[in-house]
């Protein structure tokens, strides 16, 4: 008898509840968006109840279009680095939750750094120290809200990541617990001992009673009750990322996912050792199954991808659709000498360079909007070689494939030209559900549904799309020597 797992996917902007069966196919699915919360430039909210409230409708609808198909287990994937603070008797958030976009929290990062501390918070978490994670969303929190800090001193409150909100609502206040990749993506959290940081909780002045308990990202977690009735194990959680890399099945140390997005997010997995950035990436917990040993990723992040798409779109209107972007591109045979940087939004990793902007170099009377097209798509896919050098040169491993997910690896040019500067392959899964897919296996592992990766592997071989290097190296190396002209140009 074929056996169900439910995938619950909260995103930024939307939830999701995926039904996948035994053999990786996704049978039944639902999404629901809900409202985010802007007060001010640069401040990011969502009501935690709306988080919980969409997450909670779509798995209804879901479970009650499919009554037959019953879930066995439970896994969730979540946004990382969202703060939800609520009190710990009847489960009210004490304020909005701060999304991982927010940036209030800038002027005391700046301040961590001015005291020399950035270096012990990466020798502990892996990360910098920036607003992006969670630690000092919580400390805001705490500082800001009337009646916070006294309530969390007395023991009375509970913070969470969305993972651990989602878990206690499910549990109906049973269960505080997160798994290890979305603990460590706090800044609070030792990537090496694996356990809360008692510097870095008095660092940031959190009260240890607020934490889940930190558990492997495969195992159960309890069980939640299902509408309709009956009993099911939560047994998998993981970041979003991290999961995508489980889903995009990037078990062996060198594998690569990449996400084409509006941004990129790319993490390679660098097996059971954390390997700590010397090229301006970022150190991550990947995920742990049962009393397995913790494996550990380097992740990169391209600030825009699919949005200049979108900008060739809305703003340059020399395409009336994404979709057309291809074909446009295609209209010219090579970029003719165009280089476009697309540093829309600044230059993320392995630069980090937050105020530089975009440039188009190289333009002649001949150009077109063909060869314009042809420079932005090649800009997405130079921006995502130069993240996965630096990995190879922080991990001492050389690439073996690039598997790659999101709207925009559905472009075959773009994949094409990504295998030919890179080369190496670069592979498209079966499975497009990447996110949800990788906490399904996570779910049905720690449930015992599969025995491990390994039965995963043997169910999921084979791919919907491979790229494999096809250009003369020659004229690889002089697009790349380019598009290091181009760059350079910026600085």
């Amino acid at each position: 008898m074929n056996q169900y797992i439910l995938a619950l996917d909260q995103g930024t902007s939307s939830s999701r509840a995926i039904l996948f069966d035994t053999h990786g196919t996704p049978v039944a699915s639902a999404q629901h968006e809900f409202p985010q919360i802007f007060p001010s430039p640069g401040l990011v909210e969502q009501a935690p109840e709306d988080i919980w409230g969409s997450q909670a409708a779509v798995m209804r609808e879901v479970l009650e279009q499919n009554p037959d198909k019953r879930p066995s287990a439970i896994g969730i994937s979540n946004q990382r680095e969202t703060v939800v603070v609520w009190d710990a008797a009847d489960g009210q958030p004490v304020y909005n939750a701060i999304v991982w976009q927010d940036r209030r929290t800038a002027a005391f990062c700046a301040e961590l750094k001015a005291r020399g501390l950035e270096e012990q918070i990466r020798q502990k978490t892996g990360l910098v120290a920036d607003p992006y994670f969670s630690a000092a969303k919580i400390k805001w929190i705490l500082d800001n809200v009337p009646g916070a800090r006294e309530r969390a001193d007395a023991g009375n409150l509970r913070f969470g990541t969305v993972d651990s909100w989602l878990l206690w609502k499910l549990s109906k206040g049973r269960i505080h617990a997160t798994d290890v990749s979305n603990a460590s993506r706090t800044m609070l959290f030792n990537i090496h001992t694996l356990e809360w940081d008692s510097e870095l909780l008095e660092l940031f002045g959190i009260p240890a009673s607020m934490l889940p308990e930190v558990r492997p990202s495969a195992e159960i977690y309890g069980t939640v009750s299902l509408p309709g009735g009956g009993e099911v194990p939560v047994s998998g959680m993981a970041g979003d990322q991290q999961a995508a890399l489980f889903g995009q099945l990037c078990f062996s140390p060198g594998e690569v996912k990449n996400t084409y997005g509006t941004g990129c997010f790319l993490l390679m997995n660098t097996g059971q050792r954390p390997v700590l950035s010397k090229n301006n990436l970022l150190t991550t917990v990947a995920w742990k199954i049962g009393s397995d040993a913790a494996e550990y990723a380097l992740e990169g992040s391209v600030f825009v991808a699919g949005s200049v798409v979108q900008w060739l779109r809305d703003s340059l209107g020399i395409i009336r659709d994404s979709a057309e972007v291809e074909s446009l591109a295609l209209s010219v045979p090579d970029n003719g000498g165009v280089y476009f940087v697309p540093a829309l939004t600044g230059l993320g990793a392995p630069y980090w360079v937050p105020d530089v902007r975009g440039s188009i170099s190289g333009i002649s009377r001949g150009t077109t909007a063909g060869h314009i097209a042809r420079a932005a798509l090649e800009g997405i896919a130079y921006e995502v070689m130069d993240v996965v050098h630096a990995m190879e040169k922080d991990s001492s491993i050389k690439l073996s494939s690039l598997k790659v997910d999101g709207g925009a690896s559905r472009n075959n040019l773009l994949m094409q030209f990504q295998s030919d500067i890179l080369s190496c392959e670069v592979v498209r899964p079966v499975v497009t559900e990447t996110t949800a897919f990788g906490a399904a296996c996570l779910a049905g592992i720690g449930a015992g549904i599969w025995s491990g990766k390994d039965e995963i592997l043997s169910l999921m071989r084979g791919s919907a799309g491979c790229f494999r290097p096809s250009a003369p190296a020659g004229q690889v190396d002089a697009l790349i020597a380019g598009w290091r002209r181009a760059i350079s140009a910026l600085n």
